[in-house]
């Protein structure tokens, strides 16, 4: 039988579809969740960093460390469950362990992460959550249990996956720093289809606030674009008159397109990014299959009344400033024609007149050369007389007749030397 050889990616590609394995949380769970994020640059950050953060956590447990380039590792920390990723912009970690406290949401539940640690992440955290995960009870107590750990004006609940569970979030910050979600579970449903609810809502709520960096560049970008739209437009105004300083105007109006181009350039990723965490964010509701619970809004619902219109202003930013770079670039386009008119008719009137120059000189030369004919004549005639006057006795003529008759002459052969001469030139 004859042996095909294996690509040499061919595992690692078809494991890649099983490297980031929901966790198995059996209710009642308490899940803690952070992520972090460089400030800056943080695509091109040293991914190095990431992976010695997890090992000094792990060293303290006496826990593996991860393999060389992982990206993703699990382990036991003390009587938590450890879940790490590492994502093109932030790193994330999972801590989970059966049972709640009798206090929820308790800020001292994040104290499973060493405070000292915690200080030396490399990078700053973007979202933090506490969830609690519960046994679901009576609908009566899920309410009152509504109205004491969330904020009512922006609660969102819903049944999820086919009536599997109940969640519910207002997507506050709280007092601690930590968002707050609960998990009511219903009997019969597995600690796989928990695990990947809970991961659900860890997602959502990370790739919210990452597509959110979006909305403060695009708020912080507006004042600016506004400024630049109104004096292109004043430009454009401008360049209908007659008398506008075409190259000056063109000057100021390739100032403002650079400037254009370099805020455009600056936040291609940032917006790029945000369409695909907004994608993400919507594919992660999509998946949880809601339904409505009672009469609360839903996590699509809140997402479209309070999520979208962010979303909607980032694209809105992305594509005025897409529009008005385009606007300067065929506003430079015609301006630079108008430029090239003006100086074209510029050098036509600069040819004209040297082309009168030209002419001038042409019929001075012509002047100049009749009057050396006449000149070199002058000159010749008297030379010849002079040499011919000793004939004048053997040819018994007078002076004054023999240089008459060599005057014609002489003037014929200068001429024709003039002539000779210029042509030899050209």
């Amino acid at each position: 039988m004859t042996i095909i050889q294996d690509h040499p990616l061919r595992y690692e590609l078809a494991n890649e579809l099983h490297a980031r394995p929901f966790p198995n949380i059996s209710a009642p769970a308490t899940v803690i969740y952070f992520a972090v994020k460089q400030p800056t640059e943080a695509v091109a950050r040293d991914r190095s960093k990431d992976l010695a953060h997890l090992t000094a956590l792990l060293d303290r447990h006496g826990e593996p460390h991860p393999a060389l380039g992982a990206t993703h590792h699990s382990a036991k920390i003390g009587r938590y469950n450890l879940k790490w990723e590492q994502h093109t912009e932030f790193v994330s970690y999972m801590l989970y362990c059966d049972g709640v406290g009798d206090r929820a949401f308790d800020a001292a539940d994040f104290n499973a992460f060493p405070a000292d640690w915690l200080a030396d992440a490399p990078g700053q955290v973007i979202s933090s959550a506490l969830i609690r995960v519960m046994a679901r009870p009576a609908d009566d107590q899920i309410y009152k249990s509504l109205d004491d750990w969330f904020v009512p004006e922006s609660l969102a609940v819903s049944k999820v996956l086919g009536d599997s569970a109940v969640l519910a979030g207002d997507f506050r910050i709280d007092s601690a720093g930590h968002m707050r979600f609960g998990v009511y579970v219903s009997d019969g449903t597995g600690p796989k289809r928990v695990g990947r609810v809970v991961q659900r809502l860890c997602e959502i709520e990370t790739y919210r606030a990452m597509s959110m960096l979006g909305f403060s560049r695009s708020r912080g970008l507006s004042p600016t674009i506004g400024a630049l739209d109104t004096h292109l437009s004043e430009m454009m105004q401008q360049m209908t008159g007659q008398t506008v300083d075409a190259e000056a105007t063109l000057k100021q109006l390739l100032t403002v397109a650079a400037e254009l181009e370099s805020m455009g350039a600056r936040s291609a990723f940032r917006f790029g990014a945000t369409g695909a965490y907004q994608a993400l964010v919507s594919q992660r509701v999509e998946l949880l299959r809601e339904e409505r619970f009672q009469g609360y809004q839903t996590f699509a619902e809140f997402m479209l009344r309070r999520y979208e219109p962010a979303m909607r202003t980032v694209k809105s930013t992305e594509g005025r400033l897409a529009t008005l770079a385009d606007r300067a670039r065929r506003a430079g386009e015609l301006l630079r024609t108008r430029v090239d008119v003006e100086r074209s008719a510029q050098n036509q009137a600069l040819l004209e007149s040297m082309d009168r120059r030209a002419d001038l000189a042409l019929r001075l030369q012509h002047t100049v050369e009749g009057l050396s004919v006449v000149a070199i004549s002058y000159y010749a005639v008297s030379l010849a007389s002079y040499a011919l006057y000793p004939l004048t006795k053997a040819l018994d003529i007078s002076k004054g007749t023999l240089t008459a008759a060599v005057t014609l002459p002489v003037i014929a052969m200068v001429w024709w030397m003039v002539q000779r001469i210029k042509k030899s030139l050209h």
